[in-house]
């Protein structure tokens, strides 16, 4: 099988994660998308509130009955650090059956080149480029294993301003799944002190 490979903290899960892996999983050149659930980004400063075995749980419940679609905890049985080409690697000798293809936001494509290894990752694997706001790309200009999902759905959400708010109030609508929600208020996750409709 073609599988894209969407890889992230998903601290917490949104409604913009899911909305981008129903669109891809919908694509004619994917058979499934798998939800790579990171430990820990090397990119990013290890600060988070919620667990690995929770996120592995609110991204769960965000894309339980869509079809094509799979959450791994593939990244956790590996040695750190995990660096995407490794880990990319790593899932090939594991399912030689399948491709994978790594999917990135439009915003990663521009700081593309400081990830380790990142030409062979387009060599080796290719890539699929979703827009983000305020993150122009010009696809003409991208390597032939490189596509761009220019009617991939957008969205201005961001993990790191969720959780700043629901450290201090209720989420706005529509912005993560009522599910995690209800999760995130039960396990007192991101600074909730009580629960709130």
């Amino acid at each position: 099988m073609r599988i894209a490979v969407y890889s992230g903290s998903f601290d917490p899960v949104h409604n913009g994660h899911v909305a981008l892996t129903r669109y891809v999983a919908m694509l004619p050149e994917v058979d499934e998308v798998w939800l790579l659930v990171t430990p820990h980004n090397p990119l990013k400063p290890l600060a988070t509130s919620a667990t690995f075995e929770q996120r592995m749980e609110m991204t769960r419940l965000a894309v339980a009955g869509l079809s094509g679609v799979r959450v791994m905890d593939f990244e956790a049985q590996l040695p750190p650090p995990h660096f995407t080409y490794s880990t990319l690697c790593a899932l090939r000798a594991r399912f030689p059956e399948h491709s994978f293809s790594l999917l990135i936001g439009s915003d990663n494509w521009h700081i593309f080149p400081s990830w380790r290894n990142h030409n062979e990752i387009i060599r080796e694997f290719g890539l699929l480029v979703y827009p983000r706001p305020g993150y122009e790309t010009d696809s003409a200009t991208f390597p032939p294993q490189v596509r761009f999902l220019a009617d991939a759905p957008t969205s201005t959400e961001a993990s790191t301003d969720i959780r700043a708010a629901l450290a201090t109030s209720p989420l706005p609508n529509n912005s993560i799944p009522a599910d995690v929600y209800t999760y995130i208020n039960t396990h007192r996750l991101y600074g909730r002190n009580q629960d709130k409709p």
